[in-house]
């Protein structure tokens, strides 16, 4: 069965390579009897791959047992696994068969294995090696004949060293390792993905499906989703049932996040080179720095000339050059010089009869190219009234880099 059939008789949704290389392993792995480890952060799809394990081996006839760890209370977790002989505890009134007994034949999953008591972990371990186990009161080992798939968020090599996982258990459960990839490393099927839940949704309550706006597309993409696929059908179901435009703003979706979780859209600058091979980031650079340094040797010109003004040259002549000379700027020379051509002539004392004096402070360099980044955008956005479009044009920079930069240095009001 290919890849394109296994997701469509299990549901699943997405074209992200390490999500189908994950699948692929799954497919591999299914006919042999290993034991198999799904590895991935929680709610990104785990219980998946235990299902297409067990429907693609030998053992799809037989019973399918998918059990929680971290929801069993550690006092009764052994008599659910493995079963008890009546009297064997205060309340067993009489036996009864653990999962392993009514799994024999078939596959048990055992998701959150981590989080199975380590004396469990000892009897979880026999079974994987010998296909043995005793029942709670009992002495009698029993027989089972189970393909054991087990999975975890948690990283397992960090318990072993505190002591709380056994390292002989992990390598016996670890003969194949998939590796389920969390949301936010496969972003291209994050709008496949909303498009489906809110095609379910709205199937199911009958009202109409949302539609992205590009700006929450992106905003969808930039969001780290910490809860994966299961925060994502969350919030998709409840956006598509509360929010009366049916073309989704990016306002609206950012509304809907968590407000502890939205720090996390901090966007990361195209790297896609220009016509003059630099990048967007490179230009802006490019423009601080030059703005920047003609600010500063104003300053020290003008600071120079305030502690030299008792001396005789003070009457020098200067000249103001319009940009078209060079870089422009105020450009000493003799008045007794040949001529230069020049817009304005006047002296020092007429420059700083036109200065503030109040307002000149020491010369001190910001080299934060965060703040100059951040002044130069707000600029932009106030010369073009907050018109992205047009600031973005203003500055050299695209459209979708701007929007990341103006929820970077939270500028949205």
């Amino acid at each position: 069965m290919d890849i394109q059939a296994i997701k469509q008789r299990f549901g699943i949704i997405g074209n992200s390579p390490l999500l189908l290389r994950a699948l692929d392993i799954a497919v591999q792995v299914a006919p042999t009897e290993l034991s198999v480890l799904v590895l991935g952060e929680s709610g990104s799809g785990k219980e998946f791959f235990p299902k297409i394990i067990h429907e693609l081996s030998a053992r799809k006839h037989s019973n399918y047992v998918a059990i929680n760890c971290g929801a069993i209370p550690e006092g009764t977790i052994d008599s659910e696994l493995f079963g008890h002989e009546k009297g064997a505890f205060t309340d067993a009134r009489e036996a009864r068969k653990g999962y392993f007994e009514e799994a024999n034949g078939g596959t048990v999953f055992l998701d959150e294995v981590a989080e199975l008591p380590l004396s469990t972990q000892v009897r979880l371990l026999r079974v994987l090696e010998t296909g043995e186990f005793l029942k709670v009161g009992s002495s009698k080992p029993q027989k089972t004949n189970v393909r054991i798939v087990a999975a975890t968020n948690v990283n397992i090599p960090e318990a072993i060293q505190k002591g709380k996982f056994r390292e002989d258990l992990y390598y016996r459960l670890n003969a194949i390792t998939i590796q389920v990839p969390a949301l936010h490393d496969r972003p291209e099927d994050i709008p496949l993905l909303f498009r489906k839940f809110s095609s379910d949704t709205s199937e199911k309550y009958r009202i109409p499906p949302l539609e992205l706006s590009a700006e929450a597309r992106e905003l969808l993409t930039a969001y780290r989703w910490p809860g994966n696929v299961r925060e994502l059908k969350n919030i998709t179901e409840q956006l598509t049932i509360i929010e009366k435009d049916r073309l989704l703003s990016a306002d609206a979706l950012q509304r809907a996040l968590p407000d502890e979780a939205r720090h996390s859209l901090l966007p990361v600058l195209q790297t896609r080179p220009d016509q003059n091979g630099m990048t967007e980031r490179e230009i802006l650079y490019s423009v601080l720095f030059d703005m920047q340094k003609d600010i500063h040797e104003l300053k020290r010109f003008m600071a120079q000339e305030l502690n030299r003004k008792e001396e005789p040259h003070l009457n020098t002549a200067y000249t103001i050059l319009p940009a078209e000379h060079g870089q422009g700027g105020i450009t000493p020379y003799p008045t007794a010089a040949e001529p230069k051509p020049v817009r304005e002539t006047r002296t020092v004392s007429d420059v700083i009869s036109d200065v503030d004096l109040g307002t000149l402070e020491p010369v001190e360099e910001d080299l934060s190219l965060g703040k100059r980044e951040q002044a130069l955008i707000e600029q932009a956005l106030k010369k073009h009234a907050g018109n992205r479009r047009k600031a973005a044009e203003e500055l050299g920079i695209s459209e979708r880099t701007i929007y990341r930069k103006i929820k970077e240095y939270s500028l949205l009001k």
